[in-house]
C-alpha cells in the first residue's frame, strides 16, 4: 500500500505505551504546563471554561497524577486510606460504602484505597501500617469501640481521620454514624404495636460502641411498650450457621420470643431460616424486625420488618469529613449522625 493508496501512512497517530502527562495535555489543549497543572488542582484563578477543558482532555487521555511525584513535590499521597472489615455484612455494605465514597473523591485529586482486615485479629495492624509507611493522607475506620486505641494513635500522630461510629473517650474527632438507639427503640415499637410481647434482641458485638447504642434503646423500648427480653446469647459477628442454629434452638424451647429484631441483614435472614427449621413462620408465630443496608430482605420474606440504613450516604458524609478534616476544619464541625428509615 502506497501513501496515496492508504491516505498517507505517516500521517497516521503512533499507538504509544506511554502515559499521559501534564505535558501532553498542554500539548492537546494549546496551554501551559503550569495552566494545566493549576486548572487540575482547581486553582481559583484559572476559569471554569478552562478547567472543563483541560479535565475533558484528561479524562481522554486517561491521566493518572504520578502518585510518586506528586508525593516528593507536595509531600502528599492523594490517598484517602479506608480501613475496613473483610467480613462485614455480607449484603452489600462494604461495596455500597466504597461506592459512596468514591462518589465524593471523583471531583478531587484523592484516590481510595482499601486497606482490608479481619475483626479477629489487632485492629492497629492497618493502622499502624499506613502511619509507619505515609501511604495515606487522611485515614477512615470502622467498627468503633468505645475506647478506642486507633482514635487515640491517629490523634496523637495528627493524621486526619473519620470514623463510621462513635467513640466515648473524650476525644473530639470527625465521625459519621447511624441513629441505632432510635432504630432499636422503634423496633420494640413496631412489635409491640403488632402485639408482640417477648422479644429478642441480635445485636453487635459487645466491644463496639454501636451495641450499647443498640442495647439502650432496646431497653428503653422494653419499659416505654411494656414487653419483656428474651435472652438470645449470640451477635451479628458469628457465622451465619451458628446464628440460625442458635435461633433455631431459642425458637423450639418453651421460652421463645414472639418478636426478633436484629442489627443486620444477613443476620436477618440467618435467624429468618433457624425460625422456619423449627417449624415456624415471620409474620406468623413470630415478627422480625431487620436492619438492611440493601434493600433485599422483603425479597426473601416480605413479612420482614425493615429499617434502611443508607450506607452509600454514609460512605458520602465520611469522604467529606475526612478531605475537610484534611484542609483544617475542626473536628466538633465534622460530626453527624443518620435517622433510620423504615420501609
Amino acid at each position: 500500500m502506497t501513501d496515496q493508496q492508504g491516505g498517507g501512512l505517516m500521517d497516521r497517530p503512533v499507538a504509544t505505551k506511554e502515559r499521559p502527562t501534564l505535558k501532553t495535555i498542554a500539548f492537546m489543549t494549546g496551554l501551559g504546563i503550569t495552566t494545566v497543572s493549576r486548572a487540575l488542582k482547581d486553582a481559583p484563578d484559572i476559569g471554569a471554561e478552562t478547567k472543563e477543558r483541560v479535565r475533558m482532555v484528561a479524562r481522554q487521555l486517561g491521566y493518572q497524577p504520578n502518585r510518586a511525584g506528586v508525593r516528593l513535590r507536595t509531600g502528599k499521597t492523594n490517598v484517602i486510606a479506608l480501613v475496613l472489615g473483610i467480613d462485614e455484612e455480607i449484603l452489600g455494605f462494604s461495596n455500597q460504602m466504597v461506592v459512596g465514597i468514591s462518589e465524593v473523591l471523583s471531583g478531587t485529586p484523592y484516590h481510595i484505597v482499601v486497606t482490608p482486615h479481619a475483626h479477629t485479629k489487632d485492629p492497629m495492624l492497618p493502622v499502624r501500617y499506613i502511619l509507619e509507611t505515609g501511604s495515606a493522607d487522611g485515614v477512615i475506620i470502622s467498627r468503633t469501640e468505645p475506647d478506642d486505641a486507633r482514635v487515640r494513635l491517629l490523634t496523637e500522630q495528627n493524621m486526619p481521620f473519620v470514623t463510621h461510629g462513635r467513640t466515648a473517650m473524650g476525644i473530639q474527632h470527625p465521625y459519621h454514624d447511624f441513629d441505632n438507639e432510635t432504630f432499636a427503640f422503634g423496633a420494640v415499637e413496631q412489635l409491640v404495636k403488632r402485639g408482640r410481647k417477648r422479644i429478642a434482641l441480635l445485636p453487635p458485638p459487645s466491644k463496639l460502641t454501636y451495641y450499647q447504642h443498640t442495647f439502650d434503646g432496646f431497653m428503653r423500648g422494653l419499659r416505654a411498650f411494656g414487653a419483656e427480653e428474651v435472652p438470645l446469647h449470640i451477635n451479628i459477628d458469628a457465622p451465619l450457621g451458628q446464628i440460625r442454629s442458635a435461633v433455631e434452638a431459642l425458637m423450639r424451647g418453651p421460652d421463645a420470643p414472639d418478636g426478633l429484631i436484629s442489627s443486620s441483614g444477613s443476620s436477618a435472614i440467618a435467624a429468618n431460616a433457624g425460625i422456619e427449621a423449627a417449624g415456624k413462620r415471620v409474620g406468623a408465630e413470630i415478627d422480625l424486625v431487620a436492619k438492611q443496608g440493601t434493600p433485599i430482605l422483603s425479597w426473601i420474606r416480605p413479612d420482614i420488618i425493615a429499617v434502611y440504613e443508607d450506607v452509600r450516604q454514609s460512605g458520602r458524609e465520611l469522604a467529606k469529613a475526612v478531605i475537610a478534616r484534611i484542609d483544617g476544619v475542626d473536628p466538633e464541625l465534622l460530626q453527624s449522625v443518620s435517622e433510620p428509615r423504615w420501609e
